[in-house]
């Protein structure tokens, strides 16, 4: 049996963050279990056609934390990244707008404009009527029927679920209410008002796709490092886990990054609890390369067309230096929708975007809480069954480092 302080679970940006933190404080009692072959997890990069594909999507470092870029920064150096002005769009009957939809209306026919302004001022967040609870009512509440039926819930089917209703809608509360007086402001002026979408400004690497930054994390406590160890059981008292190859590793304290229901056996663990993890659900989302140039400035669009299989493409030869084409999005459900000839290189990640169900918040607390008094800490994206961005990933990994030591 490996044992050590602080066994990682999971080498994707919030593991390698976790690791590189405790190095930094001195703690070389650590290492890191992934069933890959290379670190970066949804952040992974690989070559395709000459150039970086990143398996996992649209993923980019964001400008706004400084303590999470100057981490980063140490092992990709600032001079190897591009600063980018985000260009995302949404494409709509013909007719591409820019992101975000309310701020563009202006882009629209005159005509169409009208509609989504009236739609707009009687939305139920602009005009007294009560919150509703479910997800579809919701949208329709917050952002008016017009832009709910034409973009938001057809969107959000394409890249989630088909029953949107199964979502709640505590991590949508954030949302401004739409401004009938801004969007009216935009459509007169010609330009866009209220607050900027996130991710305004972004970092990407010149020379390498966004996978190479956790290569070189990865490279630097490669003593630390084991691959191709995928975890197949925890035992919560203990805090030991097996690997699928008959290794066992145990940990004075565990931190696990990995999906929660991707363990085949929990020990020590109450029944319901084990119930209740089965319970979080998530969508599994492919990537697909075309190698095209498109007449574009734009980074990102987004497709709420249902006739389309894909809900956003990503345009590389705009963020890449170098490179060609760009890559669509797709949910796994609607994969069957291309052509069954298309030979394109792709890669489907079984565990992409885990899903905001109304269970999910009481089930997260339970589970955390549990595991927290067994020194079993849930870190990230799927510790945490939460959809944070990398550059979140880092900072929590980072935090909880400080924490625990």
């Amino acid at each position: 049996m490996h044992k050590v302080k602080y066994l990682i679970l999971g080498a994707g940006p919030s593991g390698l963050a976790f690791a590189g933190s405790l190095k930094d404080k001195g703690e070389d009692s650590f290492l890191v279990l992934e069933k890959e072959a290379t670190a970066g997890g949804l952040c992974r990069s690989t070559m395709v056609d000459g150039s970086p594909f990143d398996i996992g999507g649209g993923h980019f470092l964001d400008v706004k934390r400084e303590k999470v870029n100057e981490f980063l920064f140490r092992f990709l150096p600032k001079e190897e990244w591009r600063l980018f002005t985000r260009d995302s769009r949404i494409e709509l009957e013909g007719v591409t707008i820019g992101h975000p939809f309310e701020a563009n209306i202006w882009q629209m026919p005159l005509e169409k404009q009208v509609e989504y302004l009236e739609s707009i001022a009687k939305a139920g967040c602009n005009s007294g009527v009560e919150m509703p609870e479910k997800f579809v009512e919701w949208i329709t509440w917050k952002l008016g029927d017009k832009i709910a039926a034409d973009y938001m819930i057809p969107y959000n089917k394409k890249m989630f679920a088909d029953e949107l209703n199964e979502l709640g809608t505590y991590w949508l509360e954030k949302l401004p209410d739409v401004s009938f007086k801004e969007t009216l402001l935009s459509c007169l002026a010609h330009k866009p008002y209220g607050t900027q979408p996130g991710h305004a400004m972004f970092y990407y690497p010149k020379k390498y796709g966004y996978g190479e930054v956790w290569l070189r994390i990865a490279d630097s406590m490669k003593e630390h490092m084991v691959y191709e160890c995928k975890v197949t059981k925890l035992d919560c008292d203990a805090r030991i886990v097996t690997c699928a190859d008959g290794e066992v590793y145990q940990g004075e304290t565990v931190i696990t990054t990995i999906p929660w229901n991707a363990f085949e056996t929990i020990a020590g663990m109450p029944e319901g609890l084990q119930t209740d993890i089965m319970e979080l659900k998530s969508s599994a989302v492919e990537t697909r390369y075309v190698p095209d140039n498109l007449d574009t400035d734009a980074q990102w669009i987004y497709y709420p067309e249902e006739k389309l299989p894909y809900h956003r493409i990503l345009v590389r030869h705009n963020f890449c230096e170098g490179s060609k084409g760009y890559w669509m999005e797709t949910r796994k459900e609607r994969t069957s929708l291309f052509a069954k000839e298309d030979n394109s290189y792709r890669y489907l990640n079984e565990y992409a975007y885990p899903l905001n169900t109304i269970e999910k918040p009481q089930i997260m607390e339970r589970l955390l809480t549990f595991a927290g008094s067994k020194q079993i800490y849930g870190l990230g994206r799927w510790g945490e069954h939460n959809h944070y961005n990398s550059d979140v990933t880092v900072e929590r990994a980072m935090n909880l480092a400080e924490e625990l030591l």
